[in-house]
Parts: C-alpha cells; sequence; structure tokens
C-alpha cells in the first residue's frame, strides 16, 4: 500500500547520547516549527482590534533564566515579573469594518510583549514589553490614531499585577519598583538554626494539599518581600509619574469605576512553609490616589488548610471587587458555614455590597444556598449572581437588583454543570464606553445576550441567545450550522445581528469574520493551514457503549489515504483523560465537533499521524458516581470498562490492530495510563508525561477526589498503579519537567515509578527534562519528548507482532 500510513517519509532519528537533546523525524519537527495564528484583541468600541503575533517556542536558553519559586509564584528575578517564556513578537490594528490591517510606527525592538490592553475610549493601547534578555520591564503607549508608539516608564514590577488603565482614558495604575530597592537578598548563606513549624494538635481536620514552590527558609521569605515590595504610581500619557503612598507589599490594587479609590490588597507576616501565597495573612483596604487609608474592609488571617470537601473555602471576606457599572460600590462574599460544607445550614454564603464613602452597614445583596461563583454587573436594577455546589455539580444563576437589594431576586437558571446540552451559555459583557466589562443590552434595554457551546447530540453548535429581563424567554439569534463550526466571539451591535466570529472546518483553519444577519460572511483573516502536509487526514466522531451502557465519544484520526476495511489495520495512538460525573446521562452526552478544523499540535497525539499511527484523541473516560456513591469507588472498573469499549470500537471499525495499540496522557491521563497498564493487556506500551502514582503521597485529596487518604484508604490504595507494579507487563515511557510546579504531580512520583519497575523487572524509560514545569515550553523539550515518543511507539507497538500479544483482556 503506497500510502503515508503504510510507508513513513523517515525513520526515528538516532540520539547523539542518553543526555543530549533530540531531534524526532522531520516530519515531527515540521509539526512543532509550524506557525502560529497571532492573537485578536477586540476594542472597546468593537470595531478595532489589536492582533499580536506570538513566535514560535522558545529556546532552551530562555527557559533555562534564572527564575524563583517562592511561595507558589514563579518569578523571573531578571525582570522583575512573573515567569513566561512567550511574548508578541509583532504588533499591528485591524480595521473591524474593512478588515485593513493598520500597522504602527516606532514600537520597541527587538518587540517582546507581555501584554496589550486597550484604554477604555480605545484611543490608546497600553503595551508591557519585558525584555527577557536585558531584564527591561517596560510601559509602552499606542496612539492609535498617530499610529505610532513610544515609551512612557521603565523599571515596572509586574510579579503581581500588570498595568492598568484608570478609567478616564488618560492615566495608568503601575506598580514600579521603589526608588533605591537595591539588590535582593544574598542567596543561601550559613544557617543560624532549624526551619521549626508547630502545629497545637487542635483535632480539627484541614486539607493540605500537596503545593509545589514553598517557602523553604526565612531567607526565601526575605527574597519574597523583595519583589513583592512594590511603589504603586499613576503614569500619565504624558510620561509624568505620581507615587501613590509608600512602598509595600501589594498583592493587588485596582481602581474604582470612578476613578477615585483603590482596592488594595496587601500581605502580612507571619508566612508559611505549607501553603503558597494566597492563603497569606491579607489587609483589604480601600485607600485614595494620595495612598492613604480611607476604609479597612477586613484583615484576614493565615488560612493553613480548608476544611475537608471541594466546596470549601476561607472565611471571611472572599472574592472581592468593584462593581463595574457604579461609581464606586465594593461587593464580596463571605462563608456562613465556617466554609466547611460538611454543615447543615440554609445559608452558605452572603453576598454584601458597600458602596463610597463606605460608613455605612454593608447592605445584603444575595444570599445563597451554595458558593458564590461570581457576578456580571449590568446597571442598578440588573445584575446576574451565580452559585455552585461542586458535590451535586449544580448550578443557578439570580437575577438581582443592586440599587434596591431589598428586591426579591428572580431565578434566571437552574441545573446541573454536567448536563451540556442544556447549558443556558454565558452572559455577554463587553467594556463598551466602560472601564470594566458590564452586561451587554439591546438598544432599548429589555433584553441581554448569552453566547454558549451548542452542545447536543450531533455534537458542538456554538450559538448567540437574546434573553428578555421580564420572563427570561431567549430567542436564537445565532447558531452554528454544518459543514462548518462557527464560533462567536463578540457582538458587535445593539440587536445581535452583527457578530465577529470565527469559523473553520475540517480542512480549513479557524479565520475570523464578520457575520451580518442581512448578508454573507466577510473575512477578516486569512490564516493559512499550519501543516498543510497533513491537510487529509480523516477525522470522524464516533460512538459507542461500554459494558454498562453508558454512552461514549471519541474523535477517531486516519492518516491521509489510509482506507478503513481495505488496507491493513494500523497500530493506534489513544490519548484521554478521565473525567469525574454524577449522573451517567451526563456522562453518555456528545462532545467537541466533527466540524472543527484538524489541528495538528505537537502538544497532543496527532504528530503520530505523520508517522503512519491512527490516533483515537480523547476517547470519554466517564468515571461515575450517582447519588450518594462515591466516583472513585469503582475507578478501575469503570476505566478499563471505557478502555476495552475503545479498543473493541476501533478494531470493529477495521481501523486498528489490536496487537498494536498504545495509550498515553499527560498529568491525570498519565495516571491513567499507568492504570491501564497495570489492570489490562490492551495496550503494547504506554507515554505517561508529568503525572502522578503513588496517591498517598497526595493525601489531602487530587483531582476531583474530596476526601482524603485516612477516610478513604481502601480508594487511594486501590487507585494507585504504583501498588500494582509487578503487573505492568508492557512497556512504560514516562517523561517529567524537572521543575513540576503542579500541586499533584512531584517529580519524585516519576522517579520512584521508574525505579519500582526497574525493580519488579518491568520495561520502562523515564526522561526528566530540565528547567521544564508541568507543561514543557522549550523546543528543545519537545523536540526530545515527540523523539522519545517516537522511538517508543515505533519499537514497541508499530513493529510489535500479533504472535507476542497475549490475550486482549487481563
Amino acid at each position: 500500500m503506497g500510502t503515508l500510513a503504510a510507508q513513513p517519509a523517515t525513520a526515528p532519528a538516532a540520539a547523539k547520547s542518553e543526555n543530549s537533546y533530540r531531534m524526532p523525524a522531520a516530519e515531527l519537527q515540521a509539526i512543532v516549527d509550524a506557525p502560529r495564528p497571532p492573537q485578536l484583541i477586540l476594542g472597546p468600541q468593537r470595531d478595532v482590534a489589536a492582533m499580536m503575533q506570538v513566535p514560535p517556542l522558545p529556546s532552551i536558553q530562555l527557559v533555562a533564566q534564572p527564575e524563583l519559586k517562592l511561595a507558589g509564584v514563579r518569578i523571573n528575578a531578571r525582570s522583575y515579573a512573573q515567569s513566561r517564556f512567550s511574548f508578541g513578537s509583532d504588533f499591528w490594528l485591524k480595521d473591524v469594518a474593512t478588515g485593513k490591517d493598520i500597522r504602527i510606527d516606532g514600537l520597541p525592538q527587538p518587540l517582546s510583549l507581555a501584554s496589550a490592553v486597550w484604554s477604555p475610549d480605545q484611543r490608546h493601547v497600553a503595551l508591557n514589553q519585558q525584555d527577557p534578555v536585558t531584564g527591561a520591564n517596560e510601559l509602552w503607549l499606542v496612539d492609535v490614531q498617530a499610529r505610532k508608539a513610544r515609551r512612557l516608564a521603565g523599571g515596572l514590577n509586574t510579579v503581581m499585577d500588570p498595568p492598568r488603565w484608570m478609567p478616564d482614558s488618560k492615566r495608568l495604575l503601575v506598580n514600579l519598583r521603589p526608588a533605591g530597592q537595591g539588590e535582593p537578598p544574598a542567596g543561601d548563606t550559613d544557617p543560624t538554626g532549624p526551619n521549626v513549624q508547630e502545629t497545637a494538635g487542635t483535632g480539627t481536620v484541614r486539607q493540605l494539599r500537596t503545593y509545589q514552590d514553598m517557602l523553604r527558609s526565612e531567607q526565601d521569605a526575605r527574597v519574597l518581600d523583595h519583589y513583592l515590595t512594590v511603589q504603586p504610581a499613576i503614569v500619565s500619557l504624558d510620561g509624568s509619574v505620581t507615587r501613590i503612598g509608600e512602598p509595600a507589599k501589594y498583592v493587588d490594587l485596582a481602581p474604582s469605576p470612578d476613578g477615585r479609590h483603590l482596592l488594595a490588597q496587601t500581605i502580612d507576616r507571619p508566612y508559611s512553609y505549607i501553603v503558597p501565597l494566597f492563603y497569606f495573612p491579607r489587609r483589604i483596604e480601600v485607600i485614595g490616589l494620595d495612598g492613604r487609608v480611607e476604609h479597612t474592609v477586613a484583615r484576614l488571617p493565615l488560612f493553613e488548610g480548608l476544611p475537608n470537601g471541594n466546596d470549601a473555602v476561607p472565611t471571611g471576606v472572599r472574592d472581592i471587587e468593584w462593581r463595574s457599572d457604579a461609581p464606586a460600590a465594593l461587593v464580596w462574599a463571605e462563608a456562613q458555614d465556617g466554609g466547611d460544607p460538611a454543615k447543615q445550614v440554609d445559608v452558605r454564603d452572603i453576598v454584601y455590597q458597600q458602596a463610597a464613602p463606605f460608613d455605612g452597614k454593608p447592605a445584603v445583596l444575595a444570599k445563597l444556598s451554595t458558593r458564590f461563583a461570581g457576578a456580571t454587573w449590568g446597571r442598578g436594577d440588573v445584575a446576574l449572581i451565580d452559585e455552585y455546589w461542586w458535590k451535586n455539580r449544580q448550578e443557578k444563576q439570580w437575577l438581582v437588583a443592586p440599587d434596591a437589594p431589598s428586591t426579591a431576586p428572580r431565578l434566571v437558571h437552574e441545573g446541573s454543570s454536567e448536563d451540556r446540552y442544556a447549558d443556558p451559555g454565558r452572559a455577554v459583557a463587553s467594556r463598551t464606553g466602560s472601564y470594566l466589562p458590564r452586561l451587554q443590552f439591546t438598544g432599548d434595554g429589555s433584553a441581554f445576550f448569552r453566547i454558549g457551546a451548542g452542545a447536543s447530540p450531533e455534537g458542538d453548535r456554538p450559538f448567540v441567545d437574546r434573553v428578555n429581563l421580564a420572563d427570561f424567554a431567549t430567542t436564537r439569534v445565532f447558531r452554528s450550522e454544518a459543514p462548518n463550526y462557527t464560533a462567536p466571539v463578540a457582538v458587535l451591535d445593539d440587536t445581535g445581528n452583527r457578530l465577529l466570529v470565527t469559523q473553520e472546518s475540517p480542512a480549513n483553519p479557524p479565520n475570523y469574520f464578520v457575520r451580518d444577519a442581512k448578508g454573507p460572511l466577510r473575512a477578516l483573516t486569512a490564516f493559512k493551514h499550519p501543516t498543510p502536509q497533513l491537510k487529509d487526514i480523516r477525522k470522524e466522531q464516533i460512538r459507542y457503549k461500554r459494558a454498562d451502557g453508558v454512552e461514549l465519544t471519541g474523535t477517531l484520526y486516519l492518516p491521509p489515504g489510509f482506507k478503513p476495511g481495505k488496507d491493513r489495520p494500523l497500530p493506534l495512538l489513544m490519548w484521554a483523560y478521565p473525567a469525574e460525573f454524577k449522573s451517567a446521562a451526563a456522562a453518555s452526552q456528545v462532545t467537541d465537533s466533527p466540524y472543527r478544523f484538524n489541528a495538528v499540535s505537537y502538544w497532543g497525539p496527532l504528530p503520530f499521524l505523520a508517522r503512519g499511527f491512527a490516533v483515537l484523541d480523547d476517547p470519554s473516560m466517564p468515571i461515575v458516581g450517582e447519588g450518594d456513591r462515591e466516583p472513585n469507588d469503582t475507578y478501575l472498573e469503570q476505566l478499563t470498562s471505557s478502555a476495552q469499549a475503545a479498543v473493541d470500537e476501533v478494531v470493529r471499525r477495521g481501523v486498528a490492530d489490536r496487537n498494536r495499540v498504545a495509550v498515553g496522557g499527560h498529568s491525570y491521563g498519565a495516571f491513567m495510563t499507568a492504570n491501564l497498564l497495570a489492570h489490562t493487556r490492551l495496550f503494547k506500551a504506554g507515554i505517561a508525561r508529568s503525572g502522578a502514582y503513588n496517591r498517598t503521597l497526595t493525601p489531602f485529596g487530587f483531582q476531583a477526589e474530596e476526601r482524603n487518604y485516612w477516610d478513604a484508604r481502601d480508594t487511594y490504595m486501590t487507585m494507585s498503579p504504583f501498588n500494582y507494579v509487578k503487573d505492568i507487563k508492557d512497556a512504560l515511557l514516562m517523561i517529567h519537567g524537572e521543575d513540576d510546579n503542579n500541586s499533584g504531580t512531584f517529580p519524585i512520583q516519576s522517579e520512584r515509578m521508574f525505579a519500582a519497575i526497574k525493580g519488579t523487572g518491568g520495561t520502562a524509560r523515564l526522561v526528566m527534562l530540565p528547567r521544564e514545569a508541568h507543561g514543557y515550553r522549550a523546543r528543545e523539550s519537545i523536540m526530545t519528548m515527540l523523539a522519545e515518543s517516537d522511538d517508543w511507539l515505533t519499537k514497541y507497538v508499530k513493529n510489535a507482532t500479533a504472535a507476542s500479544k497475549s490475550a486482549p483482556g487481563k
């Protein structure tokens, strides 16, 4: 058979040495280096967009630059910014009416943009230029009418806050490095004594997740103090700088919509060695533009752990923000159950409101039976309040009148967050004429808009609805239709007739269009196919059942030229990520769309289509626990049943050779992979990236598991593939970033798993990627990841024979 499926273009690349970065086959390299489309940032008036180009992957030299890991925050020590490795390398404007590109003169060179933010009046764009080589951290300004850029200020500190526009569009709020701050404290010095921690033995059970990058010593704490200490300032459009008060350890600073006040949050001692910065003691205050404290909202203590359960929250002021539709009104939530979901109370959260001059008692805006999950502000008589309860996946949305808080709330929506078919979508908010987003109303103010994914038995079909405020009746303004996938991005007018959308199909990449109900789509962009060598791959959304009757979905991809039923079945790579459900009906719903672009990213499994594999991407792996049953108590039974059903289906279709199937996944998908190799013989090999394998090392919960190890010991032990290493008879490749920052996947998980497989005579390979976090960033790391995976799949799957394979099930 003379197809790509049968005869890959090149053989796997040979390694220079075991400890060198590697390059994969040429067809895999081409996927890594494929061009990326630019990012579109729509202006507040919705008639101009900013376009920012993101370059190819950074080099390991950039990723390996000095990085501080303190209290859960990763800091670029050179630039006084949060660590990042992807910056905008080009910037221009696009006229929405004509699609014309507008180039900007005077941009910094080389361009290295961390952010681009429109002014509320759309006359300017603020750019945060961060040079990763020199460490410069600067504020630049683009004049839209003049089409010119100029530098406004340097010496920024963006560890916690990027530059923000003031509501008048004439000034920006920034954090500067304090004058005369000097160099950070020296590195490790001779110890002056032990680092001591103590617990009082209260008997209270608290969740203590296994957080990464915690403080380890007083020296670490002093370094953190240095990088968090900033000088707030106002920078005017003429470049003049007005300092606000004295330097302090600000972790958030937000101007009120009238521009007269700042909501300031600072951290205090004592710090913690076991929880991240978010839980440190905190002062929440309103300060004036002169830096003086006008009102103290709260002083929060150190929270070292929460009550058990995913619905647990800290006590006191939580999720505080300015109302975007009022001059200066604060809104926040407070738990009424001590933050403990196990307590039986009628009211879980109260949402409070307090307006300037902050001398009155906070008003009750809403009393919620579950947890506050956010608000969308519209006007004095319309705001949407969301609440949610993880335990039963129930959600509600209420309409309240924030200017008349005694008005009874009205229920807008109630249902299950798992029920994608019934998801009403999200309310559309825009910044038109506003500093902060507000609910977007129709011209007469009688309705608002929603945008939703439109999940259905035919796949996702995104939509726009108009929602009547009188009775919440919906009118469908737009729905995506086959054979394209059209996704609304913004509502461009007050009727919903003009939309900014992206449109794609299996053969055509997403591009931006203006849709007018009275005419055809008008193209704004013309991004080309990034991997034309794979434009003829075939995709099908398939449906099948597992043994207990749960309907499953997966997306099956076939290499160009392969003909099922005529050509010999292919080796197949299955790539998945389990998900927990409280309803078998919800677990059975169709996900994704058959009309989406066949995007081949280096991160997922699709590159191996270029190496002659079929791919089953994201097959459903639901773990269902209906009613009072916990999903994970039958995790293995459901996982292996889902995998068996998937393998049986691709074999039945004649696309996969049962004796040449591999499984893989990242993070929780890696955990799944190790379990499937330990408890089945469905797969000749597995690829497990950045996973966890011993659940006793994450004893206070993991993924969606709420119970701790001591309350669900049997479940933790049974779910841990580490305990079944002797049963792993097929080859397991493990890849892990040495600087993994995910709370559940310490690198030691892969190191100990490899040692266990080696010690019990199994087949495994461990690849530790230097300076990489939970997701890999450097081009050299990605190339090595693909080269290692390609070698593994070629050796243990593609070149496997039926004679060497035991029975399909264990």
